[in-house]
């Protein structure tokens, strides 16, 4: 898994201890999950934010973020925000606070196993 741990650390403080958060491997990197729904993750040094269709064409359309293409094709819904876009706390809690928005309107999800 490759993913940047100054830059998860960095996240895992500005969420805070939300009993509703958890962490989870996925996408290559490194996913932080609400109610069992992806809200931010992070892929090498890039932050991945998940703020749904209806935000998307916005999301893109603001400085250093791009198409999330993890698959080859671009997942709507979902942008990629590399590193200079993240370097002060603000700009980094901005981009969290989107995809908790997002995810946070979803119902929970319950675990399996």
């Amino acid at each position: 898994m490759a993913y940047d741990d100054a830059l998860a650390d960095r996240v895992r403080g500005l969420l805070g201890e939300d009993p509703r958060l958890r962490e989870q491997k996925m996408f290559g990197g490194l996913a932080f999950l609400i109610d069992g729904n992806m809200c931010v993750g992070i892929v090498n040094d890039d932050l991945m934010v998940r703020v749904g269709p209806d935000a998307y064409n916005d999301a893109l359309a603001q400085p250093h973020a791009r198409e999330m293409d993890f698959t080859g094709r671009p997942m709507r819904g979902i942008v990629y925000v590399s590193a200079p876009g993240t370097t002060t706390d603000s700009a980094l809690e901005a981009w969290i606070d989107r995809g908790l928005e997002f995810a946070g309107s979803l119902p929970p999800k319950h675990r399996r196993g």
